[in-house]
């Protein structure tokens, strides 16, 4: 949730940089009334509390002294229907402000690029050339089928389209990546953790994925429960209404889970192959840190995941995405794009996000910050998303034959 004092203290510069998000500043200015119209309201409650307190204490000492205290008793009375009216209207106004604050973006760094989507992103690097081949490479849908690796028929007839099963190598390579990447991650310092795949509601909203992208996610009839969208949910609300030891910062975290995704407004986009699944598996990194080590964990989570394609042969870039392709809670997102030879295009396999203390104003994650309680620094990224992953090494591994090889770093964990 965006800072709302900051809202009230320097309007023009929240409206100027939500700008950037495509944020309306009738909104901001909805959003900063609700903020007064709620302290006005909260204000006046406790100044009739205030006055409740002096009427009790004279209400007694009368009493005490045997005087009428009738015109004082129907005052007090008068004085407890106003606070309970006046409790309602707050209630009212705050749940206002608060459902209305939950739909505002984060504000995106000033070093995030102008633009409209994804074709005003900026590349800032290039990692290893793509390979050139002496033949036409085929797409990994083409390659899993003919090899017997991905049934998509099967995946359709158990589950509904967007789901495939995985068979034979595909299987055990999906195993060796997901391990090798733990490991990976590991031996950069990110401890390993194994969370559950549902989540509730609260930790949904602590992140950001609710109210927002509730469409997108698959909910549990009857329950306060959801499959995860991408276990950044959980390792993130681990800390959920926390004070964290400043000493423990940063917390760095690994995890795979199977992520489930409805997809929603993706209809006709990505419907061949496994590009685009309702179930996917992912590796995750997160980071929760000193808001002052924030860039600097940034990197290191942006180096871990290109490092980690780069042991695997993969040619891939670094692009910095412009204010019109940021996410709803990022402040600054770097996006890592593979290469796909069969479509000669790069496509995104892995997403870092600075989400600043978006979040933990959310879920009321702090620290220790001398005698006061400071909101941590929320990071997230893949590391990465194991199907696209899968779907690279199929591509860019090919031979002629329309067998694949395997990356020489996952060969040991190919039992």
């Amino acid at each position: 949730m965006i800072d709302l004092k900051l809202l009230q203290k320097d309007f023009d510069f929240v409206a100027n940089a939500l700008k950037k998000k495509r944020v309306s500043k009738e909104l901001l200015e909805k959003l900063k009334e609700y903020t007064s119209e709620y302290k006005k309201s909260l204000t006046e409650l406790e100044n009739l509390k205030a006055e409740q307190n002096k009427l009790s204490k004279e209400f007694g000492n009368i009493k005490a002294s045997g005087k009428d205290i009738s015109a004082l008793h129907e005052e007090v009375k008068q004085n407890k229907i106003l606070i309970a009216s006046k409790q309602t209207i707050t209630n009212e106004k705050e749940q206002a402000l608060k459902d209305l604050a939950l739909t505002i973006p984060n504000l995106p760094d000033e070093t995030v690029p102008e633009g409209e989507d994804e074709n005003d992103n900026v590349v800032i690097k290039t990692v290893l050339a793509p390979k050139e081949f002496d033949f036409e490479p085929k797409e990994h849908h083409d390659l899993g089928v003919a090899l017997g690796w991905l049934d998509f028929e099967r995946g359709v007839k158990i589950a509904k389209s967007r789901f495939t099963v995985l068979k034979s190598d595909a299987a055990k390579l999906q195993r060796a990546l997901i391990s090798y990447m733990l490991d990976f991650n590991s031996s950069r310092g990110f401890k390993e953790v194994c969370v559950p795949a549902i989540t509730n509601s609260e930790s949904l909203l602590g992140t950001g994925q609710l109210p927002k992208f509730e469409e997108d996610l698959f909910k549990i009839d009857d329950d306060n429960l959801y499959l995860i969208p991408t276990s950044e949910v959980q390792l993130t609300n681990l800390f959920r209404d926390e004070i964290v030891d400043a000493e423990e910062l940063p917390i760095k975290l690994t995890s795979h889970t199977p992520c489930f995704r409805k997809e929603a407004g993706s209809a006709g986009r990505d419907t061949r192959g496994m590009i685009r699944q309702h179930q996917f598996e992912k590796v995750e990194l997160v980071s929760i840190t000193h808001p002052q080590k924030s860039d600097e964990v940034f990197e290191e989570m942006v180096d871990t995941a290109s490092d980690l394609l780069t042991s695997l042969g993969l040619p891939h870039r670094l692009v910095n995405l412009c204010g019109g392709d940021l996410g709803f809670g990022a402040a600054k997102t770097v996006d890592i794009e593979v290469w796909l030879p069969s479509s000669k295009r790069y496509r995104e396999i892995s997403s870092v996000s600075n989400v600043r203390d978006f979040q933990a104003r959310r879920a009321m994650i702090r620290f220790k910050d001398g005698k006061n309680n400071s909101l941590v620094h929320t990071l997230n990224g893949s590391s990465l998303a194991v199907g696209r992953t899968l779907i690279a090494i199929m591509e860019n591994y090919q031979k002629q034959d329309g067998t694949i090889d395997i990356p020489v770093v996952l060969q040991k964990y190919m039992h």
